[in-house]
């Protein structure tokens, strides 16, 4: 059996691996650690009259 190359196979799994974990924690404490949004800055849904409820039948 080749060892090297298994070696080398846990070795790309393991960098792979490390590699999404550590992105995807600092992605998570990047958007944690944001400034909290004042409730004037808060937009709601835009007020588009369809014209379908006026008249139903």
């Amino acid at each position: 059996m080749n060892y090297d190359l298994n070696l080398a196979g846990w070795v790309i799994m393991i960098v792979s691996v490390g590699g999404v974990l550590t992105l995807s924690g600092f992605c998570a404490f990047r958007v944690l650690v944001l400034p909290p949004v004042e409730r004037e800055h808060l937009k709601g849904p835009l007020e588009i009259d369809t014209l379908d409820t006026k008249d139903a039948d």
